[in-house]
């Protein structure tokens, strides 16, 4: 079992005190590990609970964030180097709210992926490259808790504890599998990270597809977007407020009343009785839109329709999409890493609804890669990749045009 070798440190949550974390990290050597704790699950706010570091000749250092403007200082500390980091998108929004921002990185669980590794967990990868075991149980803690109760701080500061040995064997695996510079090109695409804005998040509501007609989905729309204001104006997660069950219940219904809202099978949460007149008053408006104004059951997008309606639409796509999809899957075998990172599944879609117009192998390869670098591919999965696509386009076209038997 993995234990920490310097013992438990303070939270650092005065500036005498972060300015004494700044100098150690400052005056040590090498990369440094660097996570980051949020509160999902409990806050609506992705913001950063705790932030844990640990770099050679500095130790370990638990920062509070929440007890300062910003962490500015430790940022000029860490200019220059290597943060290493384990599912680097999904802490590098948070450090940057409190103004952290890494110059270079070196993320270990997309190394693992590109590596090949079943499993790329932390515990999972300490374990398999390391040896160590480690602990679990305080995964989905409200981090947000003041104070934070020492076996959570332990927890905390276990996950940096080894990440610049994982750091290390995972990069000399990288050179032996000819994947460093592949890796390379993905650390610095994602210094570029920002979280996606979610189009028509409330799509996601779970049982939307039990709704029938356009009315009940704008209701869903309405109530959703009622308890997404509420759970962001109270700094909650949203199914805090009210289930999404309770939204497709409602929406379904369509009462006209508190009372009738109340005793809606299935409408319950803890703000269900709390904000029942906001929710009637959100439903009645629904009742009285335009029939014009209301959500389609198919989002509205500029990319390509769902693939399983290409066949329909266009059945040469249809064949284009197959005979990639099965060449890229080979693909990804032969240099053992996940198809996914072998190159982004919406880029291979968008690429082939609608193709370089250029059927001349040499021009369409050159068509092809450019679309794909406009896409946001790196390098290596472009020279990977964009020979499959091209194939793949020329084979379909052939296929269409053969005669018939």
């Amino acid at each position: 079992m993995l234990t920490l070798r310097d013992g438990l440190p303070p939270v650092v949550d005065t500036a005498e005190a972060l300015a004494e974390v700044c100098a150690r990290i400052a005056a040590g050597t090498g990369p440094v590990a660097i996570d980051a704790e949020r509160a999902s699950g409990y806050r609506y706010s992705s913001r950063a609970y705790l932030v844990q570091l640990r770099r050679d000749g500095a130790g370990t250092a638990l920062v509070d964030p929440i007890a300062f403007d910003d962490l500015r200082p430790l940022q000029d500390a860490l200019e220059g180097t290597e943060w290493i980091l384990h599912a680097a998108t999904q802490d590098l929004p948070c450090l940057a709210e409190v103004g952290l921002a890494p110059t270079a990185l070196f993320d270990t669980e997309l190394a693992g992926r590109l590596l090949g590794y079943p499993r790329v967990g932390l515990a999972t990868l300490v374990e398999t490259v390391l040896g160590f075991s480690m602990k679990k149980e305080h995964s989905a803690v409200d981090w947000s808790t003041r104070p934070l109760p020492e076996p959570w701080l332990e927890y905390a500061a276990l996950d940096v504890e080894v990440l610049v040995e994982l750091r290390d064997a995972i990069a000399a695996e990288l050179v032996t599998q000819g994947k460093d510079e592949w890796a390379q090109q993905e650390f610095d695409h994602l210094r570029g990270f920002e979280q996606p804005t979610r189009v028509d998040a409330w799509r996601r509501t779970s049982g939307l597809h039990r709704v029938r007609g356009r009315r009940a989905l704008g209701a869903v729309r309405a109530l959703w977007e009622l308890r997404d204001q509420i759970a962001e104006q109270r700094d909650v997660t949203p199914g805090r407020i009210i289930p999404d069950a309770a939204i497709i219940a409602a929406a379904t219904a369509m009462p006209t009343d508190r009372a009738a809202l109340l005793s809606t099978k299935g409408f319950h949460g803890r703000g269900a009785e709390r904000y029942a007149n906001r929710w009637i008053t959100a439903l009645r408006e629904v009742s009285e839109m335009d029939e014009a104004d209301l959500p389609t059951r198919a989002p509205r997008g500029d990319g390509p329709p769902l693939p399983r309606a290409w066949a329909e639409k266009d059945p040469v796509a249809a064949d284009r999409l197959q005979l990639a999809r099965e060449a890229m899957s080979a693909l990804a075998e032969e240099h053992g890493l996940p198809v996914e990172n072998l190159l982004t599944p919406d880029y291979l879609r968008r690429t082939l609804w609608t193709p370089p117009t250029t059927r001349e192998p040499g021009d369409l390869l050159d068509a092809v890669a450019g679309v794909l670098q406009g896409y946001g591919a790196r390098s290596w999965q472009v020279a990977l990749a964009a020979p499959v696509l091209t194939r793949a386009i020329l084979d379909a076209d052939a296929r269409a045009a053969a005669p018939q038997d």
